[in-house]
């Protein structure tokens, strides 16, 4: 195997090239790559035994674990498609993701299987169940097929069906802050071209230690499996209680390049960092949201010999920018420029391209495209549209559309291409004929050290058009004034930025299942609280 096209291949070449290496840790455990590839094919024989058609949906409602991870590259490896739950869903919410991609089989926990009793009932999709081993495995509606973990690897090796890499070969659903959650369809190609392309500029090779501390159904999750698979390096597997726990997680396992999103990178800079993690962590790399200055400051001085990635993605396209380490003093405010393999384009609403330092849509051309969102053609011709006939790279003579993703971010490219990011078009505030981005806002907030967390978000004020209200919790040791707070914010910002209200909270604020403060609930609670 010389090259690798298929998701299910990562695995397969590695395990060829260096069966004993070890490719997975989880706790005390470990899994090599030719045993990692061994269990995926017996999955995949398992799907295939079941009658498993070509594109079906296998959803996976798991912690991180080996077998989740089995199941995910073994579904693609029979032809099918996984859909990764996130292990914080409820079971409303796993629900309504069964019923809404046609899942047809399920691989869960008895302990899980048992909260979604009641849940099942309604997904007549659904036929197959396949439970980790236990003691003993809860009963299930009436209808549906129960099989053990064990039972199903046991089946006889078959083929899967022959697929290719624009083939659908995964469905990750965002976290539905808008409404209910969106099936992001992505192809074998987006995820391999993905790996390849993040693994060349994070310079990953076999004898790198990733930390898989972000769920695997976020993309940036599941990107270090795929890049760590692409070049036969370690992955460790970490469901973490605590914050501390990454960092013990880093210096047990010796842990050489860590993935986090900016609410997990806050907290971590409130800890204590052993000295010991900079001689062996290679890089850290931040997704899912910008860095406060002040973060990025503090991780620097106690990881001075680590070098930090900031980078820019979005499920729609996996991953569009990085900003190299060499130019985080210059440029530590940019998201950098387009990584390997893709472009970005800083579009007008007009289709035109921007001038230096205009504000404008920041537009993801290349493999990296996802395939649109599942059985919803109005968002996805929201966000997945043509690209202007005269956009870069598209010439007059052309006659077939180029679709792209237009993320709804707003960016400025400077003169020599480095992107800058704004805000999103549905998060910016409009203030006393102001726009503000509520992230400026955050960063600044950040930058006095006298908050642990924070978020600000616009409210309607008749006067103002909107008012800036933040929500923010103390630091770990110490308390929050808020007058004090305030007074720092008016030396800080210009008049028109100054929050109308500082509203204190015991930490740490909700997250969205991916991670991420979840600006939109914080919102909408304040306004029901506080209307009127």
């Amino acid at each position: 195997m010389t090259d690798t096209y298929l998701l299910h291949e990562l695995v397969a070449r590695s395990a060829a090239r260096t069966p004993e290496a070890t490719a997975l840790t989880y706790g005390r455990a470990a899994l090599t790559y030719g045993n990692l590839h061994e269990q995926v094919t017996g999955f995949a024989s398992g799907l295939m035994g079941l009658g498993l058609q070509r594109g079906e949906r296998v959803a996976i409602y798991l912690e991180k674990r080996f077998e989740t991870v089995v199941a995910s590259f073994g579904t693609p490896a029979a032809g099918g498609v996984f859909v990764p739950l996130n292990p914080l869903l409820k079971p409303e919410q796993v629900g309504y993701i069964l019923r809404d991609c046609n899942v047809r089989m399920l691989v869960t926990s008895a302990e899980r299987l048992a909260l979604l009793q009641e849940t099942l009932t309604a997904c007549h999709d659904l036929r197959d169940v396949i439970v980790l081993d236990s003691a003993e495995v809860p009963t299930v509606p009436g209808g549906l097929n129960t099989l053990r973990w064990s039972e199903l690897l046991a089946a006889p090796l078959v083929s899967g069906h022959r697929i290719i890499d624009t083939d659908v070969v995964s469905i990750l659903y965002t976290s539905g802050s808008t409404g209910k959650p969106k099936g992001v369809v992505l192809s074998h190609r987006n995820m391999v071209a993905g790996a390849k392309s993040v693994a060349s500029y994070l310079e990953n090779h076999a004898s790198d230690t990733l930390l898989a501390a972000l769920p695997l159904s976020f993309d940036a999750g599941f990107s270090q499996l795929t890049t760590a698979f692409h070049v036969g390096a370690r992955v460790v597997l970490l469901n973490y209680l605590l914050p501390r726990d990454v960092i013990k997680a880093i210096e047990r396992e010796k842990v050489t390049g860590l993935t986090a999103v900016p609410p997990l990178y806050i907290q971590l800079t409130q800890l204590a960092w052993p000295e010991s993690i900079s001689e062996h962590l290679r890089y850290f790399a931040n997704t899912g949201g910008r860095m406060p200055r002040e973060t990025l400051d503090v991780l620097r001085r106690h990881l001075p010999q680590s070098k930090p990635f900031l980078m820019y993605g979005l499920t729609e396209a996996f991953r569009s920018t990085y900003l190299p380490p060499s130019e985080v003093d210059h440029r530590p405010d940019s998201i950098g420029k387009a990584i390997p393999n893709a472009e970005i384009l800083v579009l007008r609403e007009d289709g035109s391209p921007c001038a230096a330092n205009e504000p404008g849509e920041l537009v993801h051309r290349g493999a990296l495209v996802g395939m649109g969102y599942w059985n919803d053609p109005e968002k996805t011709a929201e966000r997945y549209k043509p690209l202007p006939v005269h956009a870069p790279g598209r010439e007059a003579g052309l006659v077939l559309p180029e679709i792209a993703v237009f993320s709804g971010d707003t960016v400025r490219m400077d003169e020599d291409g480095f992107l800058y990011f704004i805000g999103r078009r549905d998060e910016m505030m409009k203030t006393s004929g102001y726009r503000v981005s509520p992230t400026e806002v955050e960063e600044i907030l950040y930058a006095t050290r006298m908050v642990g967390e924070c978020v600000a978000f616009g409210v309607d004020d008749d006067r103002l058009g909107q008012a800036i209200q933040v929500i923010a919790t103390p630091p770990v040791s110490g308390k929050l004034d808020v007058a004090e707070l305030l007074a720092e914010c008016r030396l800080r910002m210009p008049a028109y930025m100054v929050p109308a209200g500082i509203e204190v909270r015991d930490g740490p604020l909700p997250r969205n299942p991916n991670g991420k403060i979840d600006r939109k609930t914080l919102a909408t609670e304040w306004v029901a609280i506080n209307a009127g």
